[in-house]
């Protein structure tokens, strides 16, 4: 599905972090509709999943605005909910492939893209790793910051917890 610029083209000047970046703030709001709506045609196509995403449209587009991804390590949890991420991260024309054969993962994948910090699926393991990440960051001492998403579903699972 190539992106109709007359459709979305606010969406059309955010294919990367740092352009979403450049964007002044009070066109964010239009971003997001056009994000969210773009979400839902391009993933009624396929076999995707979709309701997780459009809960995290806002807080996608607030994350990578406000961090400077990839540097900045962002750790989804559950990997439905990363469908804004990969659209705003690059990969917003492969969007309808997701789950196909050849297509893109349904899940953050690391082969993928540099803004997919770890492989993950349904785990409940984000904030332990952002807990790893964090410490090494602190031996490393570049700066970088480390941010966990995790969902409500996840957050209930003994590993969470232990985290």
């Amino acid at each position: 599905m190539t992106l109709d610029i007359a459709k979305y083209p606010t969406l059309a000047l955010a294919n990367t972090p740092d352009e979403l970046r450049s964007l002044p703030r009070d066109v964010l709001p239009t971003l997001c509709d056009e994000l969210r709506t773009y979400l839902l045609n391009s993933v009624s196509h396929s076999s995707g999943h979709f309701a997780s995403g459009l809960g995290t449209v806002e807080l996608t587009v607030a994350l990578h605005y406000v961090y400077n991804t990839p540097q900045d390590h962002l750790i989804w949890d559950v990997g439905h909910q990363a469908y804004p991420h990969k659209i705003l991260t690059g990969r917003r024309e492969q969007l309808p492939t997701i789950r196909q054969k050849g297509g893109l993962h349904p899940f953050p994948w690391r082969e993928e893209s540099e803004y997919d910090v770890l492989s993950v699926g349904h785990s409940s393991t984000s904030i332990s790793a952002a807990l790893g990440l964090a410490i090494a960051e602190a031996k490393e001492g570049n700066g970088r910051k480390v941010v966990s998403v995790i969902g409500d579903g996840a957050i209930t699972a003994g590993m969470a917890f232990e985290a």
